[in-house]
């Protein structure tokens, strides 16, 4: 099966086996959207090498995206019937062991679900926190029996640190990538690094605190440089939207 993330920024994908563990994958990549075009020979390849007969997508993007992948898949994948073969995946009530408690389940964004649903296969049993570093950062709590209680969302790092660039008179834009001082920030540059990296992993301890969770799944692009402020137990993985993709997959055959 084919399991596609389209984020804000990115999509993301992986091929696995049908009978393969969540995140155990045949091969994977990600481009960006103006790149998306590049999916087709990537894709057209790896019906070629392994086959592909379910096609499950995660879509925050909107519906232009939608309709972008729409045409990239029908091209990548002409021998197959779009309506029996691709699932839009969405946020309902209960999936994969994963009770939805939002007041109103289908508002949830269809990643944090995904997401919530590869944290509890990784982690089961457990109460665990999920935070997904992407463009935004979003931080939810589920709980040992698969109850998911809700969550937090906040802009990404680099949001943070484009949004004091953009509105702040002669503060510069930093990468989110440079290293964080030790200490307090002697120059301006590491002191808005140092406040959004801060503001990140703060966010993620207080959320594991409040739930009394046993471990941090933690993932998304900016997770590798939140990852070594964190106090708390974690477990730093690639991308926890496409394992909870294929856990939702395997639960629904």
């Amino acid at each position: 099966m084919l399991l596609i993330d389209a984020g804000n920024t990115r999509v993301k994908w992986a091929l696995a086996a049908n009978d393969a563990a969540p995140g155990e994958w045949l091969e994977h990549g990600a481009v960006t959207h103006a790149d998306l075009p590049q999916l087709e020979l990537a894709w057209s390849e790896a019906v070629a090498r392994h086959g592909v007969g379910r096609i499950v997508v995660a879509n925050v993007a909107g519906n232009a995206l939608r309709v972008q992948l729409e045409y990239v898949l029908q091209r990548a994948f002409p021998a197959l019937v779009p309506a029996e073969a691709i699932t839009w995946f969405a946020s309902v009530p209960a999936l994969a062991g994963v009770t939805n408690g939002y007041r109103n389940p289908a508002q949830l964004g269809c990643d944090r679900f995904a997401a919530a649903i590869g944290g509890h296969a990784l982690a089961p049993g457990q109460p665990i926190i999920v935070a997904n570093c992407g463009t935004a950062t979003t931080i939810d709590a589920i709980t040992a029996d698969g109850f998911f209680l809700g969550g937090m969302i906040m802009p990404g790092l680099g949001l943070m640190a484009g949004a004091l660039a953009r509105n702040t008179a002669q503060l510069p834009r930093i990468a989110h990538d440079a290293r964080l001082p030790e200490g307090f920030a002697d120059n301006t540059d590491d002191a808005i690094l140092s406040g959004c990296m801060v503001a990140q992993s703060g966010a993620i301890e207080h959320a594991f605190a409040q739930h009394g969770a046993a471990i941090c799944i933690l993932s998304g692009g900016a997770a590798p440089h939140i990852a070594p402020l964190l106090t708390v137990p974690y477990r730093l993985i690639d991308n926890v939207v496409l394992i909870g993709l294929h856990a939702s997959a395997a639960a629904d055959t």
